[in-house]
């Protein structure tokens, strides 16, 4: 593929993700163009706060020209963007999406770049965000200190190229790149990234539920409820996706803490309670140790 060094870029969903990453390449100098793709609603404000230099409502308009794609929507979305962009993208622009599952991304990808795919495409997912959605949020920092997964296609090789001046860019926005399969990604967000929202809006519903919405729950509980329900704020239409393309491993995780809940509630007033204290602390042992 011949190499054209990144002059522009097009941001498709100029939301959180897909705004602070304009944001945090501005902030580290990026001296192109960032063109963005959404409702005029979203590239108005995108553009207000800089996060944008022209905006188009059609994808296929917003990629004219563009180096790297990065297709920043939901999930669902993600996947149908790249089979409407694949047939009018030139083979010298790298398409690359922040989705929060992968294997349905890459599988699609194979599907309508087949044996180019490794040359068109790479899968990708900042782990970063907030519970808040839209670019009024967007921050230039939101990716410092987080990883990145990255899961290449077969073949893939991200030492060349617009790939490798991608990868450097992450790099520079102070993102950490992290790169594993996509079956295996799905399986390890499935417990690390979706199974705790899946907590949280339960215990946040269960609690509304219990109480009523003008409960003074939040200030009586303290922190520690603050902390476990503050994601619940979370966009269901971002969260639907997500559930729908990695259902499989997200009902595993469920089940699987679903009974730990129940030999819990069975060992309330016996010893069992103290060994699920002491496996449990388990894991900050471990996270202490790794830092």
């Amino acid at each position: 593929m011949f190499f054209m060094p990144i002059r522009q870029i097009t941001i498709i969903g100029t939301g959180l993700i897909g705004g602070s990453f304009a944001l945090a390449m501005r902030k580290r100098r990026f001296a192109g163009r960032i063109v963005g793709c959404d409702r005029e609603s979203a590239l108005k404000k995108a553009k207000m706060r800089g996060v944008i230099d022209n905006g188009f409502v059609e994808p296929a308009d917003a990629v004219r020209g563009s180096q790297l794609v990065v297709l920043a929507t939901p999930v669902l979305g993600i996947i149908d963007l790249i089979g409407r962009l694949a047939p009018g993208l030139p083979a010298t622009t790298l398409l690359t999406d922040v989705g929060s599952t992968k294997a349905a991304v890459a599988e699609r990808a194979l599907q309508v770049f087949g044996k180019n795919a490794g040359k068109r495409f790479l899968a990708g997912h900042p782990m970063a965000g907030k519970e808040h959605s839209g670019v009024d949020y967007a921050d230039a920092d939101l990716f410092h200190n987080a990883v990145w997964f990255l899961t290449p296609l077969p073949g893939q090789n991200l030492n060349e190229g617009l790939f490798a001046e991608f990868a450097g860019w992450i790099d520079q926005i102070g993102a950490r790149i992290a790169m594993l399969p996509p079956e295996d990604h799905d399986r390890l967000c499935a417990w690390i990234s979706h199974l705790p929202q899946m907590i949280s809006t339960a215990l946040a519903a269960a609690l509304v539920e219990e109480f009523g919405e003008e409960a003074p729950l939040l200030p009586a509980g303290g922190r520690a409820l603050q902390e476990m329900t503050r994601i619940a704020a979370s966009p269901y239409s971002m969260w639907r996706d997500i559930a729908i393309s990695n259902k499989s491993n997200l009902e595993d995780a469920l089940f699987k803490v679903e009974q730990r809940l129940a030999h819990i509630r069975e060992n309330l007033s016996t010893r069992g309670l103290a060994a699920e204290f002491e496996l449990a602390h388990g894991l900050k042992k471990r996270v202490e140790k790794e830092e």
